[in-house]
C-alpha cells in the first residue's frame, strides 16, 4: 500500500515561495563571482590573502547556520515559525551587503579583517532568510515528485537573480571606461552593482514572506518545550546522525566544492584563457539562464522516470564531460583560437549542456535534503526541517569557502601577474591555471557522483515512511 499522494500546490504558492530565494542568488554571485576578483585586482589584496578571509569567514559564519535552524524549527508565533525571520532580516541584510563593497580607505593591513568582518555579517543575515524559507519546503508538501517541483522554483528564481545581477554587471555596472580598459576592473561599477543588489535582496524576502503569509500565518500545532543548551546541542548531534543526511552532506560538500571553484575562477579563465569580449561576457549570463530553464523542465521527469539518486549520479558525471571537453581539446591543440567568434560559440555550447546538468543535480540534492525530513521524524519522532536545511546550507558555505580558497591557491600558484593585461599572459602560466582547475574538479565530481549512489532513501522508502507518519498521526487522535 502506497501512501495518497499529497495535493497539488497553486502555482502562486510556488511562485511566491521561490521568489524569495532570489537574494540567495545575489549573494552568491556577488560573493563566487565578484569578490575575489574586486578586492585582488581592483582594491590590490593578495589573491591568497582573499581567499583566505573569505574562507575564514565562511567556517565562522557557517557555524551558526545549525542554531539558527534550530532556532527557527523552534520559534513559537502566530505568525509560525518562518514569517518573524522573513520580517525582520531583510533591511539589515541590505545594509550589510553595501559594507562589503564599500571598503574604508587607506587602511593598510586592516583591510583583511574588514573583509573577515563584513563577509561574516553578510552570511549570517543570509542564512537568518535563506533557511527559514527553505525550511518551509517539507511542510508545505510530503509527496515525493512535488518537492522536486516546488524546489526548482527555488533554483530558477536564485539563479535568475543570481544571473539577473550577472547581466547587468557585464552590462550596466562593470563597463570599460576612458580610464578602465576591462569593465570587470572598473571599481566605480561595483558601488552602483552593490545599491542595485541590496535592494532587490530584501524586496525579494520581504514580497516572497507577504505571498505565502496567508497559508503559514499560523500557530505551530505543537509548542516547542523549554529545553537547556545541552539537550538543544544532543537534538541536533542527533538529527544530524541520519545516515542518509551524512552521505547527502558528503556528497553535496564535494560537488559545491567544485561549483565554488568554477564561479570564483571563471572569470579569470574567461578573461585571460579564452579571452572573452566585453559583448561575449555579456551574452554568457543568457546562456546560464537557458540552462536553468532547461533544467527547471529536466528535473522533474529526471526524478520520476530514474528518482533522485540516479538522476544526481548521471547528470553529474554528463556535466564533467561536457564542461571538461574545450579544456581537453584546447590542450591538445583541437580549439578553435581563443578570443575568435568560433571558441566563444562553442564554448558557449558546452557550457550550456554542463551548467543545465549540474543545475539538475542540485535541485536534485535539495529535494533529496526534503525526504530526510521523514526518514529522521520515523527515528527520532521531532520534525527538524529547519536544522537539516541549516544543515545544508552549513554544507554549502563551508564548500564555497573551501572552493573559492582553492581557486586562490590555484591563480596564484599559476603565477598569474596583479593587473595582468587580457592577451598578454605567458602560456606556460595559462596551462598551469587550466591543469590546476581541471584536475581539482574533476576529482571532486567523480567523488561527489560516487557518494550520491550510495543515498538510501528511494522513492518507496519515501512513501512507506509517510504512510506510517499518517498511521501514527490518526492513532494519536483516536
Amino acid at each position: 500500500m502506497t501512501a495518497k499522494p499529497a495535493e497539488r500546490l497553486p502555482l502562486g504558492l510556488k511562485l511566491f515561495h521561490g521568489f524569495g530565494s532570489i537574494a540567495y542568488g545575489i549573494k552568491d554571485n556577488g560573493f563566487s563571482t565578484f569578490l575575489l576578483i574586486f578586492y585582488n585586482q581592483v582594491i590590490g589584496l593578495d589573491a591568497k590573502s582573499v581567499s583566505f578571509a573569505l574562507m575564514i569567514a565562511l567556517f565562522i559564519d557557517a557555524f551558526a547556520d545549525p542554531v539558527i535552524g534550530h532556532l527557527s524549527d523552534r520559534t513559537y508565533t502566530r505568525w509560525g515559525k518562518r514569517l518573524p525571520w522573513l520580517y525582520i532580516t531583510p533591511v539589515p541584510l541590505a545594509f550589510s551587503w553595501l559594507l562589503m563593497w564599500a571598503p574604508p580607505q587607506d587602511i593598510g593591513g586592516w583591510i583583511f579583517v574588514y573583509l573577515i568582518g563584513v563577509a561574516i555579517l553578510v552570511r549570517t543575515l543570509i542564512s537568518c532568510c535563506e533557511v527559514p524559507s527553505v525550511a518551509l519546503l517539507p511542510e508545505l508538501t510530503r509527496d515525493y515528485d512535488e518537492r522536486t517541483s516546488l524546489m526548482r522554483f527555488r533554483f530558477l528564481f536564485g539563479w535568475g537573480g543570481g544571473l539577473l545581477m550577472l547581466y547587468l554587471a557585464y552590462t550596466v555596472f562593470l563597463v570599460a571606461d576612458e580610464t578602465h580598459k576591462v569593465g570587470q576592473l572598473n571599481e566605480n561599477g561595483y558601488w552602483n552593482y552593490a545599491i542595485f543588489g541590496a535592494v532587490l535582496m530584501a524586496a525579494s524576502v520581504l514580497v516572497s514572506a507577504l505571498g505565502q503569509h496567508s497559508r503559514i500565518a499560523h500557530l505551530p500545532k505543537t509548542k516547542p518545550e523549554k529545553t537547556s543548551i545541552g539537550q538543544s546541542l544532543s537534538e541536533i548531534r542527533e538529527s544530524f546522525s541520519n545516515p542518509a543526511f551524512r552521505k547527502l552532506m558528503i556528497g553535496g560538500m564535494l560537488s559545491y566544492t567544485s561549483q565554488g571553484i568554477t564561479f570564483s575562477i571563471t572569470t579569470y579563465l574567461f578573461l585571460f584563457v579564452w579571452q572573452f569580449s566585453d559583448q561575449a561576457f555579456q551574452f554568457y549570463p543568457i546562456i546560464l539562464f537557458g540552462s536553468m530553464v532547461g533544467a527547471f523542465f529536466l528535473v522533474t521527469k529526471l526524478n520520476r522516470r530514474f528518482e533522485k539518486r540516479k538522476t544526481a549520479v548521471f547528470c553529474g558525471l554528463i556535466a564533467l564531460a561536457f564542461w571538461m571537453t574545450p579544456f581537453i581539446l584546447r590542450g591538445l591543440g583541437l580549439w578553435p583560437t581563443a578570443g575568435s567568434q568560433n571558441s566563444t560559440i562553442g564554448l558557449y555550447a558546452f557550457a550550456f549542456i554542463a551548467t543545465m546538468m549540474s543545475i539538475t543535480v542540485m535541485i536534485t540534492g535539495s529535494s533529496m535534503m526534503a525526504d530526510v525530513v521523514e526518514a529522521s521524524e520515523v527515528e527520532t519522532g521531532r520534525r527538524t526541517e529547519g536544522l537539516f536545511y541549516a544543515g545544508g546550507l552549513f554544507m554549502q558555505k563551508c564548500a564555497t569557502g573551501i572552493g573559492i580558497f582553492v581557486s586562490g591557491l590555484i591563480v596564484s600558484l599559476s603565477g598569474l601577474p596583479e593587473k595582468a593585461v587580457p592577451g598578454q599572459v605567458d602560456g606556460t602560466v595559462l596551462d598551469i591555471l587550466v591543469i590546476g582547475y581541471c584536475g581539482t574538479v574533476a576529482v571532486l565530481a567523480i567523488l561527489s557522483a560516487i557518494t550520491f549512489a550510495r543515498f538510501p532513501i528511494s522513492r518507496a522508502d519515501h512513501e512507506e515512511r509517510v504512510r506510517l507518519l499518517a498511521q501514527t498521526s490518526s492513532q494519536k487522535l483516536q
